[in-house]
């Protein structure tokens, strides 16, 4: 119980000129298709076991919405099939199924008999169900005047009063305040860990990360990747990259699973081979990066440092076209994937000048190192022409984990736990 297999699915809708079309198309057939399709998704294949959790992301449009409507059969499909075992419970969409005019209780009992309970086991259920969403009186108001946070806990609380075979979640979780957000991942692990397969919609890729054992990339209506969400969030990235891109030089994304990064530390930079990034890389050829060290103050290179010391990073680019804007900037990530921090010379208010072609361009982040001792990746990037809040009109390069470090324990450093070090100072009194 709990699987899921997806063949050859696509959906398309029919597009009509004008409205008269479609009234041509109906009452005079003879005038022949007067519509043309427009394929949402296309030539999705995929199946998932039983306690399995699959996050499933892709830019707005990409289809995603679409395929759990499918899923669910709340959408017919064009071609293909969907083949679900067990007792689905699904929250599409913010109080879907709820009417307005009636209030709560009311509302619970009709979602509750078409979830297949009977009224005697939503009557035994209905004081865990209003303890789980913690609306207290609304409960007997009319579901109009609740904000979208109230409709989420209710909603959510009604579908997973019973632990479902299959649940089926599409960014419900993204209103409401955190703890109560943090409540339901709390249930929604308890059900996985007893056997619940997940399929979970998100934008917030640390939310995937650390909820789903597997990920599924949806771009333009197609399945990109399926595999790990560390890989999948990556791509994922490299295309919100690509959208905001301005330039005419086309993007290079690699979806290669795995790639050796090549460092050539005793060459030359300028003829140095440009570093590879993983999944989700961009290179459009205008740069290279060909440097990602941890230096020390006579530029040797460091490969392992104490934790809480300051430390240097410096990035090398090999130019190979002008950049009358270029803007570096780096990103930390440890094991598990978790972006620990992020910064680049546009969101510093800094400006680098004029790159010319054929040149290197050396910069370089001084920062305290308060992570805790452990293996962690770097990510670097180099755009053209930063506005805004740090959007960019040019990617220029953008290399995923390129390079590897250690911090190892630092024996003069006070003793902590946790990811980073906040440094506290302690005072005290005694009366």
């Amino acid at each position: 119980m709990g699987s899921i297999n997806v063949n050859n699915l696509g959906k398309a809708y029919k597009q009509y000129a004008t409205r008269w079309s479609r009234l041509a198309e109906w009452v005079l057939p003879f005038l022949g298709v007067q519509h043309r399709l427009k394929w949402v998704l296309k030539d999705i294949n995929f199946s998932i076991t039983t306690g399995e959790a699959v996050g499933i992301i892709g830019i707005n449009g990409a289809g995603k919405s679409t395929l759990l409507k499918l899923i669910t059969g709340t959408t017919q499909a064009t071609t293909g099939t969907v083949q679900s075992n067990g007792r689905i419970a699904a929250l599409l969409e913010l109080g879907m199924g709820f009417h307005p005019d009636v209030n709560g209780r009311d509302n619970v009992l009709m979602a509750g008999q078409l979830m297949g309970l009977s009224m005697e086991d939503i009557s035994q259920l209905m004081p865990q169900i209003e303890a789980f969403a913690e609306i207290g009186d609304y409960i007997d108001s009319p579901v109009r005047v609740y904000s979208s946070g109230m409709q989420m806990r209710l909603a959510f609380s009604v579908a997973t009063c019973v632990r479902p075979d299959i649940l089926i979640v599409d960014e419900a979780l993204a209103v409401g305040d955190v703890f109560f957000q943090q409540k339901c991942f709390e249930r929604i692990t308890q059900f996985t860990k007893a056997g619940t397969t997940l399929l979970f919609v998100s934008h917030s890729t640390g939310t995937v990360l650390n909820t789903c054992t597997r990920c599924i990339f949806i771009r333009e209506g197609g399945l990109a990747f399926d595999g790990a969400p560390k890989e999948a969030i990556d791509l994922y990235q490299a295309e919100l990259l690509s959208r905001l891109d301005q330039a005419k030089t086309p993007l290079q994304v690699n979806t290669s699973h795995e790639q050796e990064r090549r460092i050539g530390h005793e060459t030359r930079l300028t003829d140095a081979p440009a570093l590879e990034g993983k999944t989700g890389s961009i290179t459009t050829g205008r740069a290279d990066c060909v440097g990602v060290n941890f230096v020390q103050q006579d530029g040797s290179i460091q490969y392992s440092m104490l934790a809480d010391e300051r430390v240097t990073l410096r990035i090398d680019f090999r130019i190979r076209q002008p950049l009358e804007d270029p803007h570096a900037g780096f990103k930390i990530r440890n094991r598990y994937g978790v972006v620990l921090f992020e910064t680049n010379t546009y969101c510093m208010h800094e400006t680098l000048g004029q790159a010319e072609a054929n040149t290197i361009l050396s910069v370089e982040f001084s920062f305290a190192l308060s992570l805790f001792p452990d293996e962690y990746t770097i990510t670097i990037g180099l755009a053209n022409g930063g506005y805004g809040e740090g959007a960019f009109k040019e990617v220029i390069t953008y290399l995923h984990e390129v390079s590897a470090f250690v911090v190892l324990p630092n024996p003069s450093a006070i003793t902590w736990a946790g990811l980073t070090n906040l440094q506290p100072q302690l005072s005290f009194e005694k009366y």
